[in-house]
């Protein structure tokens, strides 16, 4: 039996497991999630044992913990290390969820005619991550594993993987590899299959200002007294300019540029403008001047709201002029800048364009380091030749608009590159209501990924 005939015979138990997995509420960056974060992690360790996998083991750290398993069938082949995260993005808000987030439902799409699951976490990362333990298993199952195979599965990916670093420094040695292989990124399409080549790098950051020392009568008060609320709105407003460009001093000095050649051969990769308005029900897109949709979320560095509140929002009206405000904001970084440096810029620029009529404190959360990796590297023709044999087309390069701040982290302290194969769509609504994953690229991802192992090791000879 070939690894893709035991598929084939174990599709429903491999859903099926899927479908246990996503209906624990791996939420990290919520404390009251904690027994449930502890719980995915002994699901992944024990499927990891069934599948095959020698010395699985569930690493503690100061925070959530890493779950690690491998197997070595000759110390002499190539060596893949498997990186995934168990955790996932808070579900809120919920009332906009069609079915609930924890509880997965499948239903056909136009997109995925043969079905999605919806769930937290369908796509990111548990479904795409469940694919490598599945795909292993039936490379064990039919004694056609070619290479060395190391996993280490985090639960903090989606609240910056703090701990990753020092689990990593203190086990160099066990994570010794010749590739990282992760599946947390998107291909073009189910039809158009795409490998990234570059992700942007973060600076996420928090801010507060602080007004009076009390929420006032906003008719006794207000016109007199600086409202908090207005002043963050305006001092947001003034990051962008009239072309959408950031407006933070230094902000683009670092920023490695990408030729004319290079955006002529990104522009034909295929996109449909209307396909993508449709999509999000918006009459047109924004985005900084001169650069097309794409390039705007790939090669050119932004900043964006994710979060901001203040004052009264309670049911009915209650006339307050609020004594603070906050707002959360990311940047996303491109080749050339450093997210300690911009961090640093922003909040140096932020500071500086506070009125005195209000208090700012600035305070930087986690961020990563933007990533490339080459496309005439031994990983990367594997790569292209497994998706070849499935989809039957080669792959596009592209360049991911998201962060996995860890892929730097890899090439400084266990020097070596990672692979970017994900099976996923950008329409799946990650980090959003609704998020999904398609059946066909559930499947596929478990297809393909045994032929990577196979061209890998025939390339590595």
């Amino acid at each position: 039996m070939t690894h893709s005939e035991y598929l084939n015979a174990n599709k429903d138990k491999f859903l099926n497991e899927l479908l246990d997995l996503l209906r624990i509420p791996s939420v990290s960056a919520d404390s009251k999630f904690a027994e449930d974060v502890k719980k995915t992690a002994d699901f992944v360790a024990e499927k990891l044992k069934e599948a095959g996998a020698d010395n699985v083991e569930i690493c503690p750290t100061a925070g959530h913990p890493i779950v690690y398993g491998e197997k070595i069938i000759d110390a002499s082949l190539p060596t893949v290390l498997v990186y995934g995260h168990y955790d996932v993005q808070p579900a809120d808000p919920l009332d906009l969820w069609h079915s609930p987030p924890f509880e997965p439902v499948i239903k056909q799409t136009e997109e995925h005619p043969e079905g999605a699951i919806y769930a937290r976490g369908a796509c990111d990362d548990k479904g795409q991550m469940y694919m490598h333990v599945k795909a292993f298993e039936s490379m064990m199952r039919t004694n056609s594993l070619t290479c060395n195979v190391k996993f280490m599965i985090e639960g903090e990916e989606e609240v910056g993987s703090a701990n990753l670093g020092t689990f990593i420094k203190a086990n160099k040695e066990k994570l010794k590899a010749d590739v990282v292989l992760v599946s947390d990124t998107s291909m073009i399409a189910n039809d158009t299959p795409s490998i990234d080549v570059g992700l942007r790098g973060l600076a996420y950051m928090e801010v507060e200002l602080v007004g009076p020392n009390r929420d006032l009568h906003s008719g006794v008060y207000g016109g007199a007294v600086a409202n908090p609320a207005t002043i963050l709105c305006q001092m947001i407003a003034s990051l962008h300019d009239e072309n959408n460009h950031i407006t933070i001093p230094g902000f683009y000095d670092d920023v490695i540029v990408v030729s004319d050649a290079d955006r002529t051969e990104m522009a034909k990769a295929p996109f449909s403008l209307d396909a993508y308005k449709k999509d999000l029900n918006i009459d047109d897109v924004w985005g900084e001047k001169s650069y097309s949709t794409v390039e705007r979320t790939s090669i050119r560095p932004t900043l964006e709201v994710n979060g901001i509140w203040g004052g009264y929002i309670g049911e009915g009206s209650k006339t307050v002029l609020p004594s603070k405000a906050n707002a959360k904001i990311s940047m996303r970084l491109v080749p050339g800048q450093n997210s300690h440096k911009i961090s640093d810029l922003f909040k140096a620029h932020f500071e500086k364009i506070a009125p005195a009529s209000v208090k700012v404190k600035v305070t930087p959360h986690h961020g990563g380091e933007p990533v490339l990796t080459p496309t005439d590297s031994i990983e990367f023709q594997a790569a292209s030749k497994a998706m070849f044999q499935t989809f039957g087309k080669n792959p596009i390069p592209t360049r991911g608009g998201g962060s996995i701040p860890i892929i730097a982290l890899f090439e400084a302290e266990l020097g070596i590159k990672s692979l970017l194969m994900g099976f996923g769509l950008d329409s799946d609504a990650l980090h959003s209501p609704n998020e999904k994953y398609g059946l066909f690229n559930y499947y596929k991802g478990i297809e393909t990924i045994p032929y990577f192992y196979q061209f890998y090791s025939e390339l590595k000879k």
